[in-house]
């Protein structure tokens, strides 16, 4: 069953502001906000979370986020905890919160107890890879689901937190030590008794995977601190998270191809009005399956035959059938209605499909049926924030 271990953090100081150095994970940060937050404090985690070479150094961009890290240590920007577990809660603006522990997780080889939740679209792995070797250090929590039931009740944290920032869209994170022996024996011994479904940062965990045979293999399979990962995990259950879906758009599409017919051959089809802002937005809240063109809005109803076809009742399976017989699509994807929507109307797409989140049930359904989704069939937000713990990679 899967190991979790309490670690050493490193956490920034106190005298640091810890609003002006978290960052969000570096696959969803453009070049803009990196300018951005690189701006913010000379000691932002972007610094060394997608770093940039120091040509007057003469250092690649992962020399220098080595030395960016080790300088933060050094000059006690960054401060060691004795071993813990960490309790993190992000609640967004409104109420809703998702709480879960990060921990040190064993990594396994594929077929054990640590499962991948979706297919993955083959990237580059070697950025993350060659940013690891350097620095010697997990920079950003991998985020795992946990199928063992009572888990969350483990980790509820208590007290005020040991570290509070908000970041730029108005998430309040908060962090809390946990070194109770009984707590820590209480979250290692639940965490060890079902698998962990990895919800987000599949490629993070491949590349520690890498790591680890690497390391392994240059000392002789001794073991070390490249046994594991950092991970966030949070119990599979009703109200523990928040699950979004990712809504696609079309470009590419030849003329004199009618989208709404093609659709119709799997979807019975009823026009909901004209593609404003006001409808699109009603439509994506209400959390139907919708096509959005620059002229309207359809809604899309599933046919028992097409269930069956797409062998799911996922809704990134149903649409990618229907896409197939789009001669030419190319498919994009976006995390919210508005970009969705955008996208067409900056004609930069030539529709959109709105697509309805997967539930909780059915990530669990699948889970335990040891299957991946499709790719791009789940957003989990909101998004663990990089600076909040950092884990060293010991030899």
């Amino acid at each position: 069953m899967p190991r979790f271990l309490p670690f050493s953090g490193l956490r920034y100081d106190r005298s640091v502001p810890l609003d002006k150095v978290i960052a969000p994970p570096y696959d969803v940060v453009g070049p803009e906000e990196r300018a951005r937050l690189a701006a913010r404090h000379t000691a932002n985690a972007i610094h060394v979370e997608l770093p940039v070479q120091d040509a007057h150094a003469g250092l690649d961009k992962y020399r220098s986020a080595a030395r960016i890290f080790s300088t933060w240590r050094e000059e006690g920007l960054l401060v060691p905890d004795a071993p813990a577990f960490y309790a993190y809660r992000m609640t967004v603006p409104g109420g809703a919160s998702t709480t879960g522990v990060i921990g040190a997780l064993g990594c396994e080889a594929p077929g054990g107890d640590i499962l991948p939740h979706e297919q993955t679209i083959p990237k580059d792995k070697s950025d993350r890879l060659d940013l690891l070797r350097a620095c010697r250090a997990n920079l950003s929590p991998i985020w795992g689901l946990s199928l063992s039931q009572g888990l969350a009740s483990a980790y509820e944290p208590d007290g005020p937190p040991r570290g509070e920032a908000v970041d730029d869209d108005g998430v309040a994170h908060a962090l809390w030590v946990l070194d109770a022996p009984d707590v820590v024996d209480e979250i290692t011994t639940a965490v060890g008794a079902a698998p962990v479904v990895i919800a987000d940062g599949h490629h993070r965990y491949e590349t520690a995977l890498t790591y680890q045979a690497e390391r392994r293999a240059a000392r002789g399979g001794a073991p070390g601190g490249y046994d594991l990962v950092m991970a966030f995990v949070v119990e599979l259950a009703e109200g523990q998270l928040s699950v979004g879906p990712i809504h696609r758009t079309i470009s590419g599409v030849g003329p004199g191809v009618d989208l709404a017919e093609v659709f119709g051959r799997w979807f019975d089809i009823v026009h909901a009005g004209p593609a404003d802002d006001q409808l699109v937005g009603a439509v994506a809240e209400s959390g139907a399956l919708a096509l959005v063109t620059s002229r309207d809005v359809s809604l899309l109803t599933p046919r028992e035959q097409t269930y069956a076809e797409a062998g799911s009742d996922l809704d990134s399976s149903l649409v990618a059938l229907a896409l197939e017989a789009v001669p030419g699509a190319e498919v994009g994807y976006a995390h919210d209605w508005r970009s969705a929507l955008s996208g067409v109307t900056e004609e930069r797409a030539q529709a959109a499909l709105l697509l309805r989140p997967v539930t909780v049930d059915q990530i669990s359904e699948w889970a335990h049926a040891r299957r991946r989704m499709p790719p791009k069939s789940t957003y989990f937000y909101p998004k663990p924030r990089t600076g909040m713990v950092f884990r060293t990679v010991e030899e």
